[in-house]
């Protein structure tokens, strides 16, 4: 099995951290841990570099990398806050002169067809993205190079999203819930990423106590959360208090299993 590492590309909820206009201790932290992105990370394992998601961020999360060029996308769902960077992939797919692969539902493959008609029209401009569409078919692993992605289905409110099990690694984000046939699929992995949006409950995301309980039944020694918002509090306070094993994901982290 091909060594995983997973580096996050952003930690942050769909407004970023900080929040335009907001001067709550968290926004004006000189701490860089907590000024977070949109969530995504960039998976490399084997011979194959993938992004998880790809969001309005993506073009100053590539910049501030020495990332030069990606193997393909996997989405998780089609909110903006995971998709509105895609048509930043033009200079990778530009300099590497084929389209880029994009794993996706067809539930999300549909909205993609409609939020960038532009990149798909049969009569698509020079300048567009050239993208090439796979499916994810939940409950059915793929391959991307020679690692096998496993999804895995969870709830975003009235919404699906998908999670993906890559080698030791597990991936997470926006989920308020799963059934356990789908949290069976986490079982024995060293590395569990969810996300944790705030203290209190929210409608669509788990809450900080709610993805801890989570993380716990999984019965997964190292835990990282993401997807988080300036409401959780300051990085440095809060990753503390968390049980053993647990941290707050900050962008730029590197994860090796």
């Amino acid at each position: 099995m091909p060594a995983v590492s997973l580096e996050f590309f952003g930690s942050g909820t769909s407004q970023g951290v900080p929040v335009i206009g907001c001067s709550c201790p968290v926004c004006t932290s000189v701490d860089p841990r907590d000024r977070r992105l949109r969530a995504s990370a960039v998976v490399t394992a084997g011979n194959a570099k993938v992004l998880i998601d790809c969001g309005p961020d993506f073009r100053q999360q590539m910049l501030r990398t020495d990332h030069t060029h990606l193997d393909a996308v996997v989405l998780t769902h089609e909110h903006m806050d995971h998709v509105a960077g895609l048509d930043d992939l033009r200079p990778l797919i530009f300099s590497s002169n084929q389209p880029m692969r994009l794993w996706a539902t067809e539930r999300v493959e549909s909205r993609l067809r409609e939020q960038f008609a532009y990149a798909f029209s049969a009569q698509r401009y020079p300048g567009a993205p050239e993208f090439e569409m796979l499916r994810i078919e939940p409950g059915h692993a793929f391959n991307v190079g020679d690692q096998q992605w496993i999804p895995i289905l969870g709830v975003h409110g009235i919404w699906p999203v998908l999670g993906f099990r890559i080698g030791p690694i597990v991936y997470l984000t926006d989920i308020s819930g799963m059934i356990d046939s789908e949290r069976q699929k986490i079982y024995g992995a060293e590395v569990l990423v969810v996300n944790a949006l705030r203290k209190t409950k929210h409608i669509s995301h788990f809450s900080l106590d709610e993805a801890i309980e989570f993380a716990r039944t999984t019965g997964v020694p190292n835990v990282f959360f993401t997807h988080i918002s300036h409401h959780l509090g300051l990085h440095d306070e809060e990753d503390a208090q968390l049980p053993s094993g647990m941290h707050l994901a900050y962008d730029g982290l590197v994860v090796n299993a």
